[in-house]
């Protein structure tokens, strides 16, 4: 029986462990994920959705804030394990760590490397109007997600996914390729491939200012960045001089000459903005500061006396964060 050290945070790194629990041939010996974090409004202390999981199958959790020179990195290292995977765990792993197993460190990479090495593939995939992404294994070496590739898979990005749903369909993906290159990995005959350094690109944790939508972007660009930054950690725009989020927009099948950000349509239960290279959308769900989300029916019954057509009332400000 393998033994293994599994490492992750996020609901894309669960099933992934869980995948591993449930085989036969493979014996999770350790789990190492991010401490317990306050959600929300209120404050709640919780737990990691992988480290759920090894709770439940009664595996040991280790949850150092910084890994590297910390007393789990000695605990670590004195399992002895045969493999290490890694999913989105999001710390860097020692390189003493990796060289303590006896067959190797792998990562299961949410993009089609080299495309998108760092923390968020799939937000870029998606802003950037991607057609497809996918899963990439690879071994996991001191700079960033720059490791040999073990197996590769795609998956299409349709018009209406956001991260949310890229997530799930990106772990069930990455579960299978994981599986099904494990064997080979184990019994040596797997053909590592470089990676093409000059065909690498980045996609580093999203910065509070890239957050703002910028309403001079296409139509197509503006829907894709709402999606790319959705469920989390959330898109906006200053709408009539008020922070506000955008959680669904519709790209329409018109075009206007009026500036970007400009009312090309209100009615009670719409309200159409245009875009640049003279694109329309739809606001259909937002959520204003300090308001819970809300349909653009309700949000414009507050907003009675604003939004006249013609007026610009979407700026984008580089300043703001």
């Amino acid at each position: 029986m393998t033994s293994i050290i599994f490492m992750g945070t996020p609901a894309f790194s669960a099933p992934i462990l869980q995948s591993l629990v449930d085989q036969e041939e493979y014996n999770v010996i350790g789990v190492v994920t991010q401490p317990d974090r306050k959600v929300g409004r209120k404050h709640v202390l919780t737990m990691s959705p992988v480290k759920k999981v090894a709770q439940e199958n009664s595996i040991p959790v280790y949850q150092p804030e910084k890994l590297s020179g910390s007393d789990e990195l000695k605990e670590l290292i004195e399992l002895n394990a045969d493999l290490i995977v890694t999913a989105a765990f999001g710390q860097f792993l020692p390189m003493s760590l990796i060289n303590s197993v006896k067959i190797g460190a792998v990562n299961v990479h949410a993009s089609l490397l080299p495309k998108y090495r760092g923390g968020a593939p799939v937000h870029y995939a998606i802003m950037n109007g991607d057609q497809e992404t996918g899963v990439t294994i690879i071994y996991m070496v001191k700079k960033m997600d720059a490791g040999d590739m073990l197996a590769q898979r795609s998956i299409a990005i349709t018009p209406t996914d956001d991260v949310g749903s890229m997530f799930t369909k990106l772990s069930v993906l990455g579960q299978q390729l994981l599986l099904e290159t494990l064997p080979s990995l184990i019994d040596g005959s797997v053909k590592a491939v470089a990676q093409n350094e000059d065909e690498v690109s980045f996609s580093p944790n999203i910065k509070p200012e890239e957050e703002q939508v910028d309403i001079n972007l296409s139509a197509q660009l503006v829907d894709a960045k709402t999606r790319g930054l959705r469920p989390f950690p959330g898109a906006f725009v200053f709408l009539d001089k008020q922070r506000v989020k955008l959680w669904e927009v519709k790209i329409e099948d018109e075009m206007t000459d009026l500036p970007a950000g400009s009312v090309v349509e209100k009615t009670k239960h719409s309200l159409k903005l245009a875009t640049g290279e003279h694109g329309v959308i739809s606001l259909i769900t937002v959520q204003p500061a300090g308001k819970p989300k809300m349909n653009i029916t309700d949000y414009l019954n507050g907003s009675s006396d604003s939004f006249f057509e013609g007026e610009q009332v979407v700026k984008y400000d580089e300043n703001a964060k």
